[in-house]
């Protein structure tokens, strides 16, 4: 149902918006389950979160032989064998080689070095090099000891780590990225809910560019989730009843292509999962505006955006879930 509000209503939304969000009355929170990320100190902060660096030969991996698997520091992902560690000489821990889509490359804000970053939790790790010509691979990955743990290698623990799933990504775009990121962020099986930009023509844009309404993006919710304790089928529903699929181009008193319905899918398998969705909605007589795009470039939001509600105390009041397919 669309919603029309009077000016003096929408006016004083924006004002709540500005300030500190009210808690819809009424609605119960889903309870939230223990987030995956661990506490972290201030240097591991400082380095993790802030992409600092650490001084070389001051870690404590640089010159660690022991048999088994580095993992991230914050959220415990498998990132490293050690069989892929050398001597590089440089002063930092060195690897040749990641597990199978546990690293991810991002361009550096530099704009010469090319940054690595946990895969799972979008924690900074280092930097990533080629053509050095250090081992047979030619390439070396250069890491912060602090962004790292060891789990030593045991009897089984070697077979565990190779069966680990990896971490599968999914992105979602329904309205204002806070509230989308609140309720993905309260399901079991999500390591990671971040807010951001995709679907626009221009790179790393800002908020306000965005706002402004000339750069083509939408406010879109990065969710990593692990597909043994959850899936990208319960996740597309979950994102359908969180916001309304069939609102233009907005939702409720948030209005511009920026806050579009949209589900930008990986491969054809998420395709696949979000066409037969939407048909089942149209079957209970919605009018389903939902597009389906090609993910492209991700563009993180900036830090304030992160976490929104969590760091206000409060709830979504425009995200409030609807039970859309009859269960």
């Amino acid at each position: 149902m669309l919603l029309v509000l009077p000016v003096s209503a929408v006016a004083g939304w924006f004002l709540l918006r500005a300030d500190t969000p009210q808690k819809s009355a009424g609605v119960e929170p889903m309870k939230s389950e223990p987030h995956i990320c661990r506490t972290l100190t201030p240097e591991e902060r400082r380095v993790i979160e802030q992409k600092g660096t650490e001084r070389p030969f001051t870690g404590e991996y640089w010159s660690h032989h022991e048999d088994g698997t580095y993992r991230c520091k914050r959220c415990g992902a498998a990132l490293f064998p050690s069989s892929a560690k050398f001597d590089s000489g440089t002063g930092w821990p060195s690897f040749d080689d990641a597990l199978p889509g546990a690293v991810r490359e991002v361009p550096d804000a530099d704009g010469t070095r090319t940054e690595i970053v946990c895969a799972a939790c979008g924690g900074h790790l280092g930097h990533v090099f080629r053509g050095e010509g250090f081992t047979d691979r030619n390439v070396r990955h250069c890491v912060n000891s602090v962004s790292l743990s060891f789990e030593p290698a045991t009897a089984g623990a070697g077979a565990a780590a190779s069966a680990a799933p990896r971490t599968q990504e999914a992105f979602f775009a329904g309205g204002c990225f806070w509230g989308v990121e609140y309720w993905f962020d309260r399901i079991p099986g999500v390591v990671l809910a971040e807010s951001g930009y995709m679907g626009g023509r221009t790179s790393s844009p800002s908020y306000k560019q965005v706002c402004g309404g000339d750069t083509g993006h939408a406010e879109t919710v990065r969710v990593v989730f692990d597909p043994t304790k959850t899936s990208y089928e319960a996740l597309a529903r979950l994102f359908f009843e969180i916001h309304d699929p069939t609102q233009v181009n907005r939702q409720g008193p948030d209005v511009g292509e920026q806050y579009r319905s949209v589900v930008f899918v990986r491969d054809e398998e998420q395709r696949r999962v979000i066409q037969d969705l939407i048909a089942l909605l149209e079957k209970r007589g919605l009018e389903v505006a939902t597009r389906i795009e090609p993910a492209g470039e991700f563009w993180k939001a900036e830090d304030y955006h992160q976490d929104y509600y969590a760091h206000k105390g409060s709830t979504p009041y425009c995200h409030v879930p609807v039970k859309r397919f009859g269960e």
